[in-house]
């Protein structure tokens, strides 16, 4: 039996960078999915719905692939914290979380188009952050620029100096990827990772 296609349903450059530290060989291609949450919806079960449909959507496309889907919501109490994308509402999102849990729901969904076999797995990372002051919040966003991560750090860069502890099963979740759920999700679905 000849290893299936691999197609990683995300543009995100953290997801495929960490994919790279599992498999060599990987297709990936841009989901196109609603990501409005659902009434009621708690953040959790948005990221693993909103993994399996990036999954099934992409494999429309590639039949015989399997597909790995991810998503990630982050929340401050009840206040989702979205990719910030300026400065200024990186410095607000960052003031907010000084001193505060945000939690990080990563959904994960491994879809076989040659069975149609669905497995998903969810995870929740809780970053606990340290008393921020102004001055060390511009001073960081000036050396990072994290525009573009939900909650307006990079944990793999500088990001880890805003923090008290991290509290997770799998470090590489909070990065967009829960790299030990996919080997096993891969393991199972007949992918060889090592």
């Amino acid at each position: 039996m000849t290893t299936p296609r691999i197609v990683l349903a995300s543009t995100s450059r953290y997801r495929a960078e960490l994919l790279r530290r599992l498999l060599d060989d990987f297709e990936r291609i841009a989901p196109e999915v609603d990501e409005q949450p659902l009434p009621g919806e708690a953040p959790g079960a948005r990221a693993v719905r909103l993994a399996a449909a990036k999954a099934t959507a992409v494999s429309e496309k590639r039949r015989d692939a399997v597909v790995i889907g991810s998503d990630q919501v982050a929340a401050l109490g009840g206040t989702i914290l979205h990719k910030p994308g300026s400065r200024d509402n990186a410095h607000e999102q960052l003031r907010a979380s000084s001193g505060n849990t945000v939690h990080f729901y990563t959904g994960l969904c491994v879809f076989d188009g040659r069975d149609g076999r669905l497995q998903t797995y969810s995870d929740e990372t809780r970053v606990v952050f340290r008393a921020l002051s102004d001055v060390e919040i511009r001073r960081y966003l000036a050396r990072e620029s994290p525009f573009d991560c939900a909650g307006s750090f990079k944990s793999e860069g500088a990001g880890i100096a805003l923090f008290e502890r991290i509290e997770s099963a799998d470090p590489t979740a909070l990065i967009g990827l829960p790299l030990i759920a996919l080997a096993r999700l891969l393991r199972e679905a007949g992918i060889p990772v090592p």
